[in-house]
């Protein structure tokens, strides 16, 4: 289930649902008892919940967990935030149904502060406006309760397509979604907010997908596993693939060293370090499976690069900017290579990023950008400065540059400019140290020497690069990332055979 859904896709999934036969009051039914079923399996009978309900479709999810878990004998309280006459449709009817048993109650925080569980039901993934009045308040004593917190759906407060937290939000210990994850359960900071999401099935069939388009995942494995083959018996180093790291000068030479070893590492053939020639000792005196290359200069490079088998470039790191810089990225992006930018050859293009675009438009092999926030925003201030999910703005360079971008962060996200984003969620905050970011465009060079397409490449890439930040853990350097990468690629390895 690598398919995340925006609000609005999840809802284009229930109506394709109840087109097809199957009743609104039944999908609603079997979220609230995945509901139900989510709080029994982590609290004994006896426990007091506290159900709290708005007045849409997500609180009636909660009337129907409320109802079903007071079926099974927990002593529990519904409480709805906003006016019982506001309730419709599916809603209206879970609330007449739990009436039948007891009675609907005004929000009560003293009941909530001694609650062993709380539901969060007041608003679900389609929230398109911020939390205030009497629904701000109920989100206050709820996080500042004892209990336990289920969320369903989405933590009230935090926005279903973006990760962000509109005005107030729930914060969950457990979150109960549907069908599929939404990309706000894992971009930051609603990946904080959500706890650990669980999800159920309620019976909305997948090829509704195929109807959707959807084009946003959760980057795992199965979204890339197929284009990448462990080293066949048969095989040799010269068919994995050799890839070039352009060294900076003699005191910036250690960022391209981290990325020829990752690049190695990964599972490229060879790999190769072009180096300034005042810095071709101290990089040779680093480097023994890497070979070096003295390089003079972009017409050095792309002499060197005249040499087909050469077939994927890393350039940027350690570089340093300007228009030397610019000259040698102009060479490496003039040939049938692909190409990993980052660092200094992004951000020595910010007065004239539409030269680098233009370079870029029509290639056939891949290139991929590797910015973090400041440098996406040197490249493309206007969509820095939209204020848009970071899907959407990652998918907007991509499109923009025709560049694979990998937008870096603690929820980095991997944009094709075919439309398709992947959201990843396994880097460890240690990963944020000096040279962790060179590893990460080695790898992914690495990938690419090896025959990858761009956009799998560096979705593996980042994966790739936080699992090995995982393995390695408590007081990580970047030094550390390319010997964690045989754990990863053993384990690969192993699902592969």
């Amino acid at each position: 289930m690598l398919e995340l859904l925006t609000p609005s896709e999840m809802g284009e999934a229930d109506r394709l649902t109840i087109a097809a036969g199957t009743a609104g009051t039944v999908l609603m039914d079997r979220a609230g008892l995945a509901v139900a079923d989510a709080v029994a399996t982590r609290h004994p009978l006896g426990h007091r919940i506290v159900v709290v309900c708005g007045p849409g479709n997500n609180g009636g999810d909660g009337f129907v967990a409320a109802r079903v878990l007071a079926g099974r004998g927990y002593p529990v309280r519904l409480m709805l935030v906003g006016e019982a006459d506001r309730l419709k449709g599916d809603a209206a009817d879970a609330a007449a149904r739990w009436r039948q048993r007891l009675p609907i109650e005004p929000f009560d925080k003293a009941a909530v502060a001694a609650a062993d569980v709380v539901v969060d039901a007041l608003f679900g993934a389609g929230l398109a406006r911020p939390v205030d009045g009497e629904a701000a308040e109920a989100v206050a004593a709820i996080n500042a309760g004892r209990g336990e917190v289920v969320a369903v759906d989405l933590p009230s407060g935090i926005n279903g397509e973006t990760g962000a937290v509109m005005g107030v939000a729930v914060k969950a210990d457990v979150t109960v979604t549907f069908f599929r994850r939404k990309p706000g359960h894992f971009l930051l900071p609603g990946r904080e907010y959500a706890g650990r999401v669980r999800v159920a099935d309620i019976g909305i069939q997948p090829d509704v997908l195929t109807t959707i388009g959807a084009r946003c995942f959760l980057n795992a494995p199965g979204l890339w596993r197929e284009y990448w083959h462990p080293p066949a018996a048969s095989g040799h180093k010269y068919v994995r693939g050799h890839a070039v790291v352009v060294s900076g000068p003699m005191a910036a030479t250690g960022a391209a060293r981290l990325a020829a070893g990752a690049a190695l590492r990964i599972g490229a053939g060879l790999v190769t370090v072009a180096s300034p020639p005042d810095a071709l000792l101290v990089n040779a005196s680093h480097l023994t499976a890497v070979m070096v290359r003295s390089v003079d200069g972009a017409e050095g490079l792309a002499g060197l690069l005249a040499d087909h088998r050469l077939n994927a470039v890393v350039i940027g790191p350690g570089l340093g900017l300007g228009a030397e810089t610019v000259a040698r990225v102009a060479a490496v992006l003039d040939g049938p290579r692909a190409v990993v930018l980052d660092a200094d050859a992004l951000t020595s293009h910010r007065d004239d990023p539409a030269g680098l675009f233009a370079r870029i438009a029509g290639r056939s092999h891949p290139v991929v950008m590797t910015p973090h926030d400041g440098e996406f925003a040197r490249l493309f201030p206007d969509i820095a400065a939209a204020g848009l999910p970071k899907t959407d703005r990652a998918r907007q360079a991509a499109a923009r540059s025709g560049a694979v971008v990998v937008l870096k962060g603690a929820d980095t996200v991997i944009a094709s400019p075919d439309g398709r984003a992947a959201i990843n969620d396994n880097a460890p905050p240690w990963l944020a140290t000096a040279g962790s970011g060179d590893v990460l465009s080695g790898i992914i060079g690495g990938l690419v020497a090896e025959g990858m397409p761009g956009f799998e490449a560096a979705a593996m890439g980042v994966w790739a690069h936080g699992a090995a930040g995982e393995r390695v853990g408590i007081g990580l350097i970047a030094e550390d990332l390319a010997p964690a990468l045989r754990d990863v690629l053993r384990a690969l390895a192993a699902d592969a055979g």
